[in-house]
This record gives structure tokens, sequence and C-alpha cells, in this order.
């Protein structure tokens, strides 16, 4: 089958072998596949957790057809259509588990579908299951015009924001957040946006952060939480390290927390997959929680679908189909 493989040379389409499903694991015939950041950094050799490296076929988001199934799977049948996230996604088949998927709804295309498993299960984890975001609080999303980013905007909408920030560095980004919910837009890289924060709470801050930037925004993102606020770290998109005023943390008194799919069970999986089905499924079933597709590219040019997500110049979802 053909695949989408990081080689010594960089990535590129190649034949690989088609894998087998074995115990709760399913074969996926891949229909399209959402491109995400772990993925860009993928191509240029890096690792994500025990994914990367030589011979690793790409990809991590997918949606299609269920065309065998383990012995132990269960819940799914052959010829279901089915979206999911997991390893090896770009490619013409996918091994995916059984309790980490959705089934896609009967008038939602595989191309839209493929745009939502990572953000809906990211973000629902990030809000609901560790942000224990509640109705009337006020939410800060640092790096809101990504596909997960626009996504945690409209849960934190739909779980009864009162207000709702969100940031991005391009100004026409910014213009649209709005669309997506967002009260205030704010430029995370202008040094007065702490300002803005606390002007739109009264002083006080935020009541929860979603942060997928990290780096050097940590001390400002800890001025502008409220005291006894939350700060979940769902992304390093700014870098991995940065100064860290531990005396503002503590006399915030701010829970800090950190999330990550790479350090879980995929028990731990399947549980966020259950909770996101069981909470907000409704809203995606009626198209509240959608995101917009910036471009789809086919399978033979998703190369030039990478140099794209590259510029770091689209709004949602970047896709690819076969």
């Amino acid at each position: 089958m053909k695949a989408f493989v990081y080689g010594a040379d960089g990535a590129s389409i190649s034949d690989v072998p088609q894998p087998s499903p074995n115990g709760p694991q399913l074969l996926v015939r891949v229909r399209a596949c959402g491109l995400n950041r772990a993925d860009l950094g993928m191509t240029k050799g890096h690792v994500h957790g025990s994914a990367g490296g030589v011979g690793t076929v790409l990809g991590m988001e997918w949606a299609g057809e269920v065309a065998k199934i383990g012995a132990d799977a269960h819940g799914v049948k052959v010829g279901d259509r089915v979206m999911g996230s997991g390893a090896a996604a770009f490619a013409e088949y996918t091994l995916a588990d059984f309790g980490r998927l959705f089934h896609i709804p009967d008038d939602m295309s595989f191309e839209d579908a493929a745009t939502l498993p990572v953000a809906l299960t990211t973000m629902h984890n990030a809000l609901v299951a560790v942000g224990g975001v509640k109705p009337g609080q006020s939410v800060l999303v640092q790096g809101a015009s990504s596909g997960v980013g626009l996504m945690a905007l409209q849960i934190a909408k739909l779980k009864g924001a009162k207000l709702l920030i969100g940031s991005s560095t391009d100004r026409g980004r910014r213009e649209r957040l709005k669309d997506f919910g967002a009260d205030l837009a704010i430029d995370s890289a202008d040094a007065g946006w702490v300002d803005e924060v606390l002007k739109a709470t009264g002083g006080e801050g935020v009541d929860l952060i979603i942060d997928q930037i990290s780096g050097k925004l940590a001390n400002q993102n800890l001025a502008a939480t409220k005291i006894k606020g939350r700060i979940v770290n769902v992304g390093r998109l700014g870098g991995t390290h940065g100064d860290f005023n531990f005396d503002l943390h503590a006399a915030r008194r701010i829970n800090y927390i950190g999330v990550t799919f790479r350090t879980r069970s995929i028990e731990e999986i399947r549980e966020i997959f259950t909770q996101a089905r069981g909470d907000i499924w409704p809203a995606v079933l009626s198209r509240k929680l959608k995101l917009p597709i910036d471009r789809v590219f086919p399978f033979a040019e998703i190369g030039k679908a990478f140099e794209h997500m590259d510029a770091n110049r689209h709004l949602g979802k970047i896709v690819v189909t076969l």
C-alpha cells in the first residue's frame, strides 16, 4: 500500500506492507487525514512520543471505513464509517484501537470528519476533564487560531464561558476568532496583552488558560490568571523552556497542569473518547462544534500540504484525501 514515510532523505510517499489487525485493533481504509503540528515536526526528523525517526509512517488523525476487525474489538463492524486518532494515519490503510474512534454521522463527509478527532478529544479533556470549566467563568485560549484552538473556543462557549479570549499573532486570524465564540482577541506577541486581559476581567485575571504556546509566555500567563485559577498546558509551540516565576505562581495559588496523549495508556485514551462522546457528541451532530477546512490536497500532493502548513498562513484544518 502507499504511505507517507519519513526516510533518510526526508518524508515521501513509499510502498509499505498493509498491516493486519490483532486483538482490540481494526483495519481502516483511510479516506481522509487531518494534518497536525506534530506531523510537521516529524517530517523534519523530530520525535513525538514513541513516534518519529527513519521508517515511520506519519500521521495521527484519519477518517475512513472499517475493513477488518481484530478478535477483541467490539462496537464496530466492517463497513462502518469511523474517524479517530493514532499512529501511521497517512496511508491507504491504518490500524486503530476500537476505543479510540468515533462513528461518522451519516451526513458528514470524510473530509470534515478528518478534522475532528484530535481537536475534540484534546480540548474536551483540557477544558472539561482537567480544566474544570464552569458556566460563567472566563477562559483564555493561547494559540486560538489553530484547529484545536478553534475547537477550544467552541467547547468553552458551549460550556457557558462568560468571557472568552483567544490569542493569535496574525491580525487577519485574530479578526476571525469572534466567528468561533471569542469576545476578545489578543496578540500574544504584544507585550501589553496581559493588561488587556486584566482590563477585560476587572483586574482579576481569567479563571482558566488553555495554553498551546508556553515558552516565553509562562510568566505572562501567570500574571493573567486570577487567584486560584488554572492553567492547562496543552502545547509548546513557543518553546519547551522558559523562565518561570515560582513566587507569582505561589502567590496567586494557581493550579498549573500539563497534559499530553503521549504518556497516556490506551485505557486512559479510551476513557477520553468515551467522555467526549458522552458529553459533547450532540453538539457535533448539530454542527455546533465543527472546524473550517482551509485546504484539501490529494494524497499525491501531501508534500505540498505540509509546505502549506509550514507557511503558517492557514486558519483551520488542512486535509489530505486518499
